[in-house]
């Protein structure tokens, strides 16, 4: 008998495993690893999908039967299979997620589910049969008013009939209903309709010459095809004038064939000729040389590229990149923000030409399987893209660059919490590749890996036009409110600027906020209007004139004046929208250009409005993150820095961190062409240390502080950090269940915690934000170091978390090093 072991959609983490299944004589032999099927599931027999992990003979036995096989082709490769089992033992997920999250969601099913009578069931005996029983006949009522059949979701929408599924499952079981399962494809392969020659070009001409006059277009038809061979129909009609009832006529007189041509839906850019690599400057080739030998080496590598703003780490990319085609392997490169993408993009299009796809989250579904797709096939070498691109299927990647490495935005949020660089170095060990980190400001942990022999380093200590450095001026707001000055612009801000519109030159402003202000506030009662389903205060906007929680998206109009007591509302802080108003008060003659969440849309991507930036030469470009890195524009000489310590003081021990990387990208984007830079970063605090190191870009000796203060408090990269996040619409049902967690743990906890190195349970704690769209969250979290010890045992916790009945309605999460 032929057996199957399948990872199933429907198993939770708790009893994810591989199920056997008998695989049916018509699927044998055909049945590959890395296809999906459907397949009867658990006790009640419900539909779900699941990926194949191998096929085998095994001993007769009594096993279900695989249903339907959804794939005609493996969608995940050998690899793709162990990616997805390693991702399950290291980020506390199912194998079906992780194959999930691997895959574009264009490829993604969904699965709907009916309802139909049962074969030889008329109404008088179904009507007979439910006597006494109103839910059970409500429900065959309206499968006999639908024609036999109704969808779930109609059943489900019956008023007064809450949870049907347990009437459906009786009816199923005497007999009078049966439960159908379709599957359908979120996307399918676009084709188009292609016309060739039945007959060789001499006999089609001679069969439509004589009807060159009753049937000019058939003959002009059959004239174009045999100059082309073959042409898609909607090219045959543009460029003859004929219809498409023409080309059906000309098939059924045996002219020519039609059959479908598959066409992809993203269209790149239009690049000019591919144009050659510019040369290195001393230091690039030596880098570029030293990463070249590690990558042809023949063993996985990690390499960490730390270079000043503007050192030309990009140029080292492509010679690296060039390399690796010219060896026959692949490469991708990823970015931290989908605002990074168009620029560079642009920037490998002019080097590699059509080698080059992209994937990010913003391409419509359609556009982003294609370009999977064009991957998998062998069209595309070159992969650049945010986090999930490191999934791409490039059948050898030789060489994986994160850059701007330090990012959080590389590690995911969603059902699988992975971190990019983690899958990086296990897909680099897997093909025997080079993994490049880049940064101005590596990660604390990635340059202690350097410093430790862990990662080969490399270092760009000039900028590539050999310029300086931009000189950066820290504005004092405390002596600002002394002054007077209640806006959001500095008198130094303001006479840099003034002098930058003078000259013609364009000015990047870095605010990471967005909205209006931070909040409105009554100048009578202090009352702060908060938002009803988050521990937050709303934010008002005033493009909309509304109140609005960044967390769970609620809403409502400003109040005219304080509900509580009739006192006028003050806005506290400044955000984008607010400082754009301030700005467009003070230069009204000046665009304006704001680039944050509100304003990037379909319509008004990232791209479009760098282009128009770039293009129409906008004075000032005022954003939030999205302006913070990675972007080249020459006539930017002037950076401001609005709030330099907005997350200076965040609870989180990479504050620090954070506020330093991100002061230095931000100021990095000046000076970056012939002209000097200056930056003004405008502060509360102008005595602490890391405003102050990174007014000076003066990352060793940030690093040097920063190493110590994580040694002292044991926090990465000296022990790694496993949160247990635990949410929930009852307070105390999420506490009881972390105290039950914590519980768990010091058993093992305990024994082990002397020395450097002894692990350590904190909390149950509440997060920074407590309530978040009506859910409670705790935390727990345990400092130690990552082993397959401590993995197995808070797998086998969160097992027993997950199957506890007292958990029903909690949802339990487990980070692995957050950045958040």
């Amino acid at each position: 008998m032929t057996v199957a072991k399948i990872a199933l959609s429907a198993a939770t983490f708790a009893i994810d495993r591989p199920y056997s299944y008998r695989v049916p004589p018509a699927l044998a032999g055909v049945l590959q690893p890395g296809m999906r099927v459907l397949v009867p599931f658990g006790t009640g027999n419900r539909t779900s999908e699941g990926l194949v992990l191998s096929v085998e003979e095994a001993e007769g036995g009594k096993l279900k039967e695989i249903v339907t096989l959804l794939d005609e082709t493996p969608v995940l490769t050998p690899q793709g299979i162990q990616l997805a089992l390693w991702m399950r033992e290291r980020f506390f997920c199912t194998v079906y997620a992780a194959a999930l999250t691997m895959l574009p969601t264009g490829l993604w099913y969904v699965l709907k589910e009916s309802y139909a009578l049962a074969p030889g069931i008329d109404r008088e005996t179904w009507e007979t049969q439910t006597e006494g029983r109103p839910r059970a006949h409500r429900i065959l009522t309206l499968l006999q008013a639908n024609g036999g059949r109704a969808a779930l979701e109609q059943i489900q929408a019956l008023e007064d009939l809450p949870n049907p599924r347990q009437t459906l499952r009786e009816l199923e079981k005497a007999g009078l209903v049966v439960r159908q399962t379709q599957a359908r494809r979120k996307v399918k392969d676009k084709t188009e309709p292609v016309a060739a020659l039945a007959l060789s070009p001499q006999e089609a001409l001679a069969q439509m010459t004589p009807r060159k006059t009753t049937s000019p277009m058939g003959y002009a038809v059959t004239s174009l095809l045999c100059n082309l061979g073959s042409a898609s129909v909607k090219e045959l009609c543009y460029f003859t004038g004929a219809s498409r009832q023409t080309i059906k006529s000309l098939e059924k007189r045996g002219i020519l064939t039609l059959h479908q041509r598959e066409v992809f839906r993203h269209t790149l850019p239009e690049t000019v000729e591919v144009q050659p690599l510019a040369d290195l400057n001393p230091q690039q080739q030596a880098a570029y040389a030293g990463l070249r030998d590690r990558m042809e080496s023949g063993q996985p590598q990690a390499a960490l590229l730390y270079g000043v703003t503007g050192s030309g780490k990009t140029q080292v990319y492509l010679h690296l990149i060039q390399a690796a085609l010219a060896a026959g392997r692949g490469a991708m490169v990823l970015v931290p923000e989908i605002a990074l993408t168009p620029s560079l993009l642009q920037i490998f299009l002019t080097h590699f030409g059509r080698q080059v796809a992209v994937l990010h989250s913003c391409l419509p579904t359609g556009e982003r399987y294609d370009e999977w797709k064009r991957v998998r096939d062998g069209q595309a070498s070159v992969v650049i893209g945010t986090r999930s691109a490191v999934f791409a299927p490039l059948p050898d990647p030789g060489l994986i660059i994160l850059d701007e490495e330090q990012e959080g935005s590389y590690q995911s949020e969603s059902m699988v919490r992975y971190h990019a660089r983690e899958v990086a170095k296990f897909r680099c060990t897997q093909h025997k590749g080079l993994l490049v980190l880049g940064s101005a400001t590596p990660a604390i942990e990635s340059r202690y890996a350097a410093e430790t022999g862990q990662y080969h380093l490399f270092t760009l200590t000039q900028r590539y036009n050999a310029h300086p450095l931009p000189q950066v001026f820290l504005a004092d707001m405390r002596q600002e409110l002394r002054r007077g000055n209640a806006t959001g612009l500095s008198a130094k801000l303001r006479e840099e600027l003034e002098e930058n519109l003078a000259r013609g030159e364009q000015t990047i402003l870095f605010l990471n906020r967005r909205g209006n202000s931070r909040m409105a506030l009554c100048s009578d009662c202090g009352e702060a209007p908060t938002c009803p389903r988050c521990s937050v205060h709303l934010t008002y906007h005033s493009a909309n004139g509304r109140l609005m929680c960044h967390y769970c998206g609620y809403s409502h109009p400003l109040p005219p004046v304080c509900p509580q007591c009739g006192g006028r509302f003050q806005f506290v802080g400044i955000g984008t929208q607010k400082l754009q108003e301030e700005l467009q008060a003070l230069y009204p003659d000046t665009e304006v250009m704001r680039m944050d969440a509100d304003t990037v849309t379909a319509t008004h991507s990232h791209e479009v409005l760098l282009d128009r930036f770039r293009r129409k030469k906008v004075p000032i470009l005022l954003g939030t993150q999205m302006v913070a890195k990675g972007l080249d524009f020459p006539n930017v000489t002037l950076v401001g820095v609005v709030d330099g310590d907005l997350s200076l003081y965040a609870d989180n021990y990479r504050a620090a961190e954070r506020t330093f990387s991100l002061l230095t990208q931000v100021v990095g984007r000046a000076g970056r062409g012939d002209k000097p830079g200056r930056a003004v970063i405008q502060t509360w605090s102008p005595d602490n240390d890391v405003i102050n190191l990174a007014a000076r870009q003066d990352y060793d000796t940030f690093y040097r502080g920063e190493r110590e203060m994580r040694r002292m408090l044991r926090f990465p990269p000296f022990l790694d950090l496993f949160r247990i996040t635990i949410s929930g619409p009852e307070e105390s049902q999420v506490l009881r269940a972390c105290a039950v967690v914590r519980r768990s743990l010091e058993p093992w906890i305990k024994p082990r915690q002397h020395g450097p190195e002894g692990p350590e349970v904190l909390g149950p704690a509440p997060a920074p934000v407590l309530k978040v769209n009506n859910r409670y969250r705790y935390r727990v979290l345990v400092k130690c170091r990552n082993g397959k010890e401590i993995r197995a045992l808070l797998a086998q916790v969160l097992r027993a978390a997950q199957q506890d009945k007292a958990n029903r309605g909690l949802s339990i999460l487990m980070d692995v090093n957050p950045m958040d």
